[in-house]
């Protein structure tokens, strides 16, 4: 391990370990008191949630089933809180108490009584409180559901119960104020103190908290918010998660009457344009850094708070991504350095990766991460080579924490070296939009540059590239083996066959219209590939592989180039051996 990698693990433990010894010093029960000044007797309003809700869900919560995360587990008469989880993602889930929305849009005698019991369970059983359940993240997660599901808790609810409600909120609040020094960097942070600001709006006599809440929470979103809309961990689905929680908070101010602070209007109005930027035709999200399929429902509700309805920009420079459009085509690509250490434990190694679409059909896409079961593809799914972009010497561009008990430490695996140059130009040419990119991740270990040229035509029918590996100015190759592999994913939609020559192949596309993969020089492979980011798990997909050796050649160029008559499709299938089919 390097010098600048241990100074930089050192640098996470150091800051992690400081805020750990801050928080114990702050004390136990008395300081939790400090911490929550102004004591509340009544809810004044209860935010509005903006996720989707499914009243069928309520039946089955009703009859004991809880289905969360690809999981089911049913009660059989026991509460649901004593029961072992199937995973932590389930855990989570229930935990977060976010399933109450669906019993809220039942909307019946039934399961508002459900709800109540439900919560009454868990307030009034302290004693079996899981490690999960104190999460800064899940705790932030409970207390923005209760505050927005009050409605159906307490609608027919007694004084009592009344009380109980708000003395079991008013805990996890305050837990969660004392725990703000030591939660994790990114997304957790900002959902811990989006949910602190919450419960300053809608308690009583809380103006104090509101104005401190709001001032933290305006630093926070300044800090990781970035110029262009982007968040900070580089991660697209970041951005739907905090917005469905942002716009009701903008909500929820003017519904008190509250100018809301100008870093919470900025970051929204920065991050509305980001959001349809990583959109394909299909209104699917570009699949880097961490992100899997987003929900179509939540991403369409999201958009329709957009005032401006705007073109995509093609250009998020502090993000670090490019985005080409040309006719129907789109093309989205990676040219950022990784995040900062503190975000990156989902950060991938996918530096000048794209993605490519046609219409409301993906082609080329990077693997992505699943919604559940994420543990058992991160590494594979966080390599280089789970991404449409070259990979040398079956090396990462990234190289991450690897030791589990740093991983324990850091909770994750950040990232602790990778590209530090990564640079990109993009001109208007006679033919279309060329766009040149490099990074130096190979640099230090292999003496190697990789630079990546693309264009898109402007009719949208023809995307041409090609990827070269050079030595830096003065250098050399380091070690005896140069190989390296060009990959491109595909959609496991796209059907797809090699051509006899073997430098190309064939794609048809769901919509029938045909696309042809060539290679210029070069032998080309279709193998096996896994595309994760699908709504029912991983499935089984192909890819394109062009191997080939840096000394001996160190360019490959290659194009997709659409059909253009029916004529051509038919002698392209002529032309074309099947491979055998992969199952899906």
């Amino acid at each position: 391990m390097s010098v600048a990698q241990r100074r930089r693990i050192s640098t996470l433990i150091a800051g992690r370990f400081a805020r750990s010894m801050i928080a114990r010093a702050s004390g136990g029960t008395v300081a939790l008191s400090r911490l929550w000044p102004g004591r509340t007797d009544r809810l004044i309003i209860a935010p509005h949630d903006l996720r989707t809700a499914d009243a069928t869900r309520a039946a089955e919560i009703y009859a004991g089933r809880f289905v969360f995360a690809g999981k089911i587990v049913t009660c059989h008469g026991r509460s649901i809180f004593d029961l072992e989880p199937p995973s932590e993602d389930w855990e989570a889930a229930l935990l977060g108490f976010g399933w109450l929305r669906h019993l809220r849009a039942a909307d019946t005698a039934l399961t508002r009584a459900n709800a109540r019991s439900l919560v009454d369970d868990w307030i009034s059983n302290q004693s079996r409180k899981r490690p999960l359940e104190r999460r800064a993240d899940v705790r932030a997660r409970r207390v923005i559901s209760l505050l927005s599901q009050a409605p159906l808790v307490l609608g027919d609810t007694d004084g009592k119960f009344y009380r109980k409600y708000l003395r079991g909120l008013a805990r996890e609040i305050r837990y969660l104020r004392y725990t703000t020094l030591d939660n994790a960097d990114g997304v957790p942070r900002l959902q811990v103190l989006i949910a602190l600001c919450y419960a300053a709006l809608c308690l009583a006599n809380q103006a104090r908290n509101i104005r401190s809440a709001s001032r933290k929470l305006s630093d926070e979103l300044q800090r990781q918010i970035l110029p262009d809309g982007g968040h900070i961990s580089r991660n697209p689905g970041a951005l739907v998660e905090l917005l469905s929680d942002l716009l009701p908070l903008r909500q929820t101010f003017a519904a008190r009457n509250i100018a809301p602070p100008p870093a919470l209007l900025n970051a929204i109005d920065r991050m509305m344009p980001m959001l349809r930027f990583f959109r394909h035709g299909d209104g699917s999200f570009a699949l880097f850094n961490g992100m899997s399929t987003a929900p179509s429902d939540l991403v369409a509700t999201l958009l329709a708070y957009d005032d401006t309805h705007g073109v995509p920009m093609a250009n998020m420079p502090h993000t670090g991504f490019q985005r080409l459009d040309a006719g129907a085509m789109t093309v989205i690509v990676d040219t950022g350095s990784p995040p900062p250490p503190s975000v990156s434990q989902d950060a991938h190694a996918g530096c000048l990766s794209f993605e490519f679409s046609a219409g409301i059909c993906r082609i080329v896409v990077n693997c992505g991460m699943p919604t559940t079961g994420r543990d058992n593809w991160r590494p594979f799914a966080r390599s280089t080579a789970a991404h449409s972009t070259l990979t040398y010497h079956e090396a990462s561009s990234c190289q991450f924490v690897e030791l589990s008990a740093m991983k324990r430490l850091l909770r994750g695996a950040p990232i602790t070296s990778g590209p530090a140059n990564v640079e990109n130009y993009r001109e208007a040419v006679t033919n279309g939009d060329l766009l040149t990119t490099s990074h130096d991740g190979y640099l230090s270990r292999f003496g190697v540059i990789h630079r990546r040229v693309l264009m898109a035509s402007h009719d949208g029918t023809r995307l041409e590239g090609e990827d070269t590996l050079s030595p830096a100015p003065g250098g050399r190759i380091k070690g005896a083996d140069a190989d390296f592999a060009l990959r491109f994913h595909l959609h496991p939609s796209v059907k797809a066959s090699r051509l006899s020559d073997a430098r190309g192949v064939m794609l048809v596309l769901p919509n029938r219209d045909v696309w042809t993969f060539e290679a210029m020089d070069d032998k080309v492979d279709l193998e096996d590939s896994v595309f994760l980011a699908g709504n029912d798990g991983p499935r089984r997909t192909s890819q394109i592989v062009i191997r080939q050796d840096a000394r001996q050649a160190s360019s490959v160029r290659w194009s997709f180039v659409r059909s253009s008559t029916s004529a051509a499709a038919t002698n392209a299938r002529r032309n074309a051996r099947r491979e055998p089919e992969l199952p899906l």
